[in-house]
């Protein structure tokens, strides 16, 4: 894969998981590069597809710790009005309220209190490290941005519809559970289809008319679905990226 946007390999040291935003074990943190990268090709695809470049409402309905979408509201937050993350784990859901609360004011000055507090008792590099990044975060300028966490299982159509307004998402970015999450093989158990294609079954009662969804997954799941159309398809490493139009 060559990069188009992120074409410059830049210090994203402050992103860091564990750092400033939170961490889940067993939920990894997204790369800053390939996040940013993802959705900048999302934000062109629907500027080429439908010709709006206003800002979207961005969506991951398995979001596990919303890291990598908290991390674009840093990066890209002029570019969106509204952050929506669900996932079928209850804990991974209360950790993404945390992690996208970082993206307002007050959510930041809580987390720097919070570091602030560590160092003063343990006195560790990490910890003034963090301190330092959350401050130079704080110092970005934040967008206006609506936040929204729920737990959700992503294959529910009926589930996401409840919490999102149908029509209403424009783009869904997300790294989807890969083989082994038990989670993800037990809700597609019993069916036909495989989950990928649950996945974006489901997501079509959320999806505007000016929609781009993006899927990574490893290589052994196939984002087909007859109600979308694959505009570009590219490999990192083990990752396997799809981009999506509804048809």
């Amino acid at each position: 894969m060559q990069y188009k946007y992120e074409s410059a390999d830049r210090d994203y040291s402050d992103y860091s998981s564990g750092r400033v935003l939170y961490s889940l074990p067993g939920h990894p943190a997204f790369p800053v590069r390939l996040a940013s990268e993802i959705f900048q090709r999302c934000l062109a695809q629907r500027e080429k597809n439908y010709s709006i470049s206003t800002p979207c409402h961005l969506y991951d309905p398995c979001c596990g710790a919303a890291y990598h979408l908290s991390v674009l509201g840093f990066l890209h937050g002029h570019q969106i009005k509204k952050i929506s993350a669900s996932d079928v784990d209850e804990k991974a859901v209360a950790l993404a309220s945390r992690n996208l609360g970082l993206l307002s004011a007050a959510g930041m000055d809580e987390r720097i209190a919070e570091i602030d507090r560590l160092l003063a008792l343990y006195q560790k590099d990490s910890h003034r490290q963090a301190l330092a990044s959350a401050y130079r975060l704080q110092s970005k300028p934040l967008a206006d941005l609506k936040v929204q966490a729920f737990q959700a299982n992503a294959l529910d159509r009926d589930a996401l519809t409840r919490q999102i307004p149908p029509g209403t998402v424009d783009i869904v970015f997300s790294d989807v559970p890969y083989g082994q999450h038990s989670h993800w093989q037990e809700a597609g158990r019993g069916q036909t289809q495989s989950p990928l294609w649950l996945l974006l079954d489901a997501l079509r009662g959320t999806l505007s008319a000016a929609s781009i969804v993006a899927l990574v997954s490893d290589k052994q799941q196939k984002p087909v679905h007859a109600g979308f159309q694959r505009l570009e398809h590219f490999h990192l490493g083990k990752r396997n990226i799809v981009l999506l139009k509804p048809i």
